[in-house]
């Protein structure tokens, strides 16, 4: 997702920007209680899998701060999902590429959770709503709605006047041309520059753009969907996709599984697939096709090690769908299909932690969920120590220590620059954007808390742990405290000696690392410090250093270790040594582009200007961005931003014009 990264580390595994909004205090609407947990199918979990029984759990987990948010309340929903809750989705929506909108219906399946028979009140965020019909089964009828107060942030609540006993709602509608999650592409704007290109991008609250429903973690949908387009186009989905389906512009799709609304994503455009593997695929334009086909070769031996060490993959196949470079994240983990920046197609698998990374998310996050945003390190760090293990596992023991070493670096650094009330993992997010949850803090902080679990319980008991807790809460939405309670049933009961509850309270619950936390570290980034010192002393030159068999984790350590201000000599040497303004490789790019923009290094404006064009990649922009206005250069910055904004996705519009012009002018 997802979100509000923007240092190395967190945009090379994610690459997610900044969303678009920040968000006003929340209004009435909003659930007051978790809707209750769907029990997963047979088939969806081994044999093996603990039935997850809340009752069997201690009642309570103590949280840090009697005032802090209710546990399970989703504060950035409008949806009353403690009367009703969404069970399934179907819907058909053409791709009205001319007007820039999809229009169609959905038909929701819905459980009412009580005999109060109140009205249904749905997320939507500018879709015109043409006609709502409910009823029981087939026989749907026309029923009364209403829009509510239209909130800039959250959107517009959806009520609907409900017939007793109703379990079905049909909406007729069509989305905004601007709609949040949506972007549509000019041909100019792809690869190929023959076609249009749609994508849609729903973390965290963007759902509600081009669907109505609970858009909520915590509810969890099945969805069947018939996606109409122009006859030479290709439709795919975060669902179950055929390569071979005929181009006749008319793509069915279904996702058995039940994921929150999230994780619905739509792609459309000029694709084409090749096969990785047994179960896995890339669908491209042809122009990136091979490229990304060979730079993500290794999907299939990252997938076959997560099975081996944390138990089945449960989505059938795992395809990459790339997207246009204009894609404002690193990548999206929807399931069965992950969407995957083009900026990561490196040349020589330096960047392939990133498919490593949404990969995970098929076990942590896909599979559990956090059940609000205020819970979002459940998916993240995770997701983040399991990446790294799967770098382990792939790419061996070197490759998994920078990457752990580049992670702790880069949340001390995030520490520095936050408030405390923003270090704390379960954040409060009340009265905000539920998009500033998207920091180190999830990410890092998270990945070492469970760090230190592994190292305090020893690895193989950790692992033990984690295969149980992915069968345990499988295809479920749950919070901070039901993973607290299941602590306590777990490792806190079996390794006493080992684990303090206060500990592991102070890592989720108080801001910053506790100390005599683990300290992730690498020869291989300890041996450049002299090396950096010796040529900033002048006691070697730049053509003296050895760079030979530097990785790219390497580069990104020596050059983001250089002092604020250097002179135009050193940096003309290291440029003239090592064509850094040229480099292919966008993460030694952007290190060497932050370097040129704080020095006025006039050489790399060319190649400064070019690279915010053509990437859309709010890891990189935004940062560039900042770093212009910062050092005296918002002229250049706001002529640049409007040559590119129109190639800009509107999330990566939004956060960078607040940057660049003080507000949220687009």
């Amino acid at each position: 997702m997802s979100p509000q990264l923007f240092n190395a580390r967190f945009g090379r595994l994610i690459g997610a920007g900044l969303l678009a909004c920040s968000l006003a205090a929340v209004t009435a609407g909003c659930s007051k209680s978790e809707a209750p947990a769907e029990k997963p199918s047979a088939e969806q979990i081994p044999e093996s899998a603990t039935e997850y029984k809340p009752e069997n759990l201690e009642k309570e987990a103590p949280m840090a701060d009697k005032a802090a948010p209710e546990s399970g309340v989703d504060y950035h929903s409008f949806a009353n999902s403690n009367d009703y809750v969404v069970k399934h989705v179907d819907f058909d929506l053409t791709a009205d590429f001319d007007n820039k909108v999809l229009s169609g219906q959905a038909i929701l399946d819905i459980k009412a959770l009580n005999s109060k028979n109140k009205p249904l009140i749905l997320d939507t965020r500018e879709l015109d709503i043409k006609a709502v019909r409910a009823g029981i089964g087939s026989d749907l009828k026309p029923v009364k709605f209403s829009l509510g107060k239209q909130d800039p942030h959250l959107g517009t609540p959806l009520k609907i006047t409900l017939p007793k006993g109703a379990n079905k709602v049909a909406i007729e509608y069509q989305t905004s041309p601007g709609a949040s999650g949506v972007q549509w592409l000019e041909p100019q704007q792809t690869a190929g520059k023959k076609h249009p290109f749609l994508f849609t991008q729903a973390q965290a609250i963007h759902a509600r753009s081009f669907i109505p429903l609970q858009d909520s973690p915590k509810v969890r949908v099945t969805y069947k969907a018939t996606i109409r387009t122009p006859k030479d186009l290709r439709a795919v989905m975060s669902a179950n996709n055929d390569p071979d389906a005929e181009m006749d512009g008319v793509f069915e799709f279904e996702m058995p599984q039940a994921i929150p609304s999230y994780l619905i994503a739509i792609g459309i455009g000029n694709l084409e697939f090749k096969p990785m593997g047994e179960r896995t695929g890339v669908y491209a334009e042809p122009e990136l096709l091979e490229a990304a086909a060979k730079e993500f070769e290794d999907t299939e031996s990252m997938l076959e090690a997560t099975e081996q060490n944390f138990g089945p993959y449960r989505w059938d196949r795992y395809d990459l769908l790339i997207l246009p470079p204009s894609f404002p994240f690193g990548g999206m983990e929807n399931p069965r299909l992950s969407f995957i920046t083009p900026t990561v197609i490196a040349g020589d698998k330096s960047l392939v932690a990133l498919i490593a990374h949404e990969l995970a998310h098929s076990w942590s996050g896909n599979l559990i969920t956090n059940a609000s945003w205020r819970d979002l390190w459940l998916n993240e760090g995770f997701t983040t120590y399991l990446t790294n293990r799967i770098m382990q596992f792939v790419y061996g023991d070197d490759r998994y220590k920078m990457e752990m070493a580049l992670g702790y670096d880069d949340l001390k650094a995030d520490l520095d620059d936050r408030e405390d009330k923003d270090e704390i993992m379960a954040i409060d997010l009340r009265g905000r954007d539920p998009d500033e949850v998207f920091s180190n803090i999830p990410y890092e902080k998270g990945s070492l808390f469970l760090y230190e679990l592994e190292q305090k319980v020893g690895r193989e008991n950790f692992d033990k742990f984690l295969l149980e807790y992915f069968n345990h809460f499988a295809f479920q939405s749950i919070t901070t405290e039901d993973f607290v309670k299941y602590l306590d049933q777990t490792l806190l009961k079996q390794y006493p000696e080992q684990l303090d509850r206060a500990r592991i309270q102070q890592w989720i619950f108080e801001p910053g690392i506790p100390e005599g936390a683990p300290h992730p570290q690498s020869d291989a980034f300890t041996k450049l410090d002299p090396i950096r010192e010796q040529w900033l002393n002048g006691e070697i030159k730049a053509s003296d250093i050895d760079t030979k068999g530097w990785t790219f984790h390497q580069w990104k350590y020596f050059l983001d270790g250089m002092p604020e201000k250097l002179s135009e000599d050193q940096l003309k040497a290291l440029d003239e040594a090592f064509d850094l303004t040229q480099s292919k490789n966008n993460e030694i790019a952007f290190s060497w582009l932050m370097i040129a923009v704080r020095n006025d290094y006039q050489p790399a404006n060319a190649r400064l200007e070019d690279f915010l064009v053509s990437i859309g990649r709010n890891k990189f922009l935004r940062p560039l961005y900042r770093n212009m206005v910062e050092h005296g250069k918002t002229d250049e910055a706001k002529r640049i931003f409007e040559k590119a904004k129109p190639g800009y996705h509107p999330l990566t519009v939004k956060v960078n014009s607040k940057i660049i012009y003080g507000d949220d002018s687009e």
